[in-house]
């Protein structure tokens, strides 16, 4: 059986051999990553780097290689937004299983870890500020996984449809799909220092998350339904907006991926705490030593 050619319309190779967005050369990709939102965050996770080797910087995605403790390690910034975790991903899986000089999808995949540190508000009272959440289960509120085949197969169906039945689901927005992190990962990193929760990935920051300024909501009841509901033992912990497309494409591609947020505030409490740095440069500490 022939191996797939990706045409040069589907995948975009600039004229330097990097691949569209990112600019990133093959050659650069490291087996371990690291995923952060800001572009400004790259620079506080490469400050831990024994080495770095290589510095690219394209629109949103700012990207640093080196190396921690001997091991060969990149951080890249994806930008906000579930739709900017759908370029990233599938560029970083182009240049490791897609051979550049013949398009040819390669018959022998290589599997990358991923790992997002990110923010998060906390939808529990019990979630204090600075709080490190891991998704364990992501709850896709954007749509991204359902462009692609296999959904079902990664999904959590049941969770999916208690959700929507107790939520009163509004047909007009995308179907929910709800998606576990790879287990041995979430092992990996997770200790009794971390919480395990089930975390929202929202498509928007104001009124995807239930957060009304001078628009009213169509659904102004939706986060307290969220915060009450529960499935199996499991409340909804936090919302954020990039964990679910992570672990989602993540799964289908054959990728160890998992999200893990600082608690920056609670949505319970109507608290925030503006000042995280220090709490996420903690964190990065910790996630660098265990990946």
């Amino acid at each position: 059986m022939e191996n797939k050619i990706i045409p040069p319309s589907e995948l975009i190779i600039n004229p330097d051999g990097t691949v569209f967005h990112l600019h990133l050369h093959p050659s650069q990709l490291t087996d371990r990553i690291i995923l952060v939102g800001d572009p400004g965050r790259v620079d506080m996770v490469a400050s831990f780097f024994d080495t770095k080797t290589f510095e690219v910087s394209a629109r949103e995605f700012h990207t640093i290689g080196g190396t921690y403790k001997g091991k060969p390690i990149m951080c890249l910034s994806h930008g906000i937004g579930p739709d900017n975790i759908d370029i990233v991903i599938n560029e970083l899986d182009a240049l490791a299983n897609i051979d550049f000089e013949t398009r040819e999808v390669k018959a022998d995949k290589r599997r990358l870890t991923m790992v997002r540190i990110g923010t998060s508000g906390a939808l529990q009272p019990e979630l204090s500020l600075g709080t490190p959440v891991i998704a364990e289960k992501s709850i896709g509120f954007d749509g991204v996984l359902n462009y692609y085949a296999g959904r079902n197969e990664v999904a959590d169906l049941g969770f999916e449809k208690a959700l929507c039945e107790h939520t009163g689901w509004n047909p007009l927005w995308a179907k929910p799909y709800i998606v576990d992190a790879d287990e041995d990962l979430v092992n990996q990193i997770g200790r009794d220092d971390m919480v395990r929760g089930n975390t929202i990935s929202a498509v928007g920051f104001y009124g995807p998350q239930g957060r009304e300024l001078r628009l009213p909501l169509s659904n102004p009841d939706l986060n307290r339904r969220i915060e009450e509901f529960e499935y199996n033992g499991r409340k909804i912990t936090n919302y954020e907006m990039e964990s679910a497309p992570l672990a989602g494409l993540g799964r289908l591609m054959g990728h160890r991926c998992m999200t893990v947020c600082s608690i920056i505030a609670n949505r319970y409490k109507t608290e925030a705490n503006p000042n995280y740095k220090q709490g996420i440069r903690d964190l990065i500490a910790v996630v660098l030593d265990r990946i």
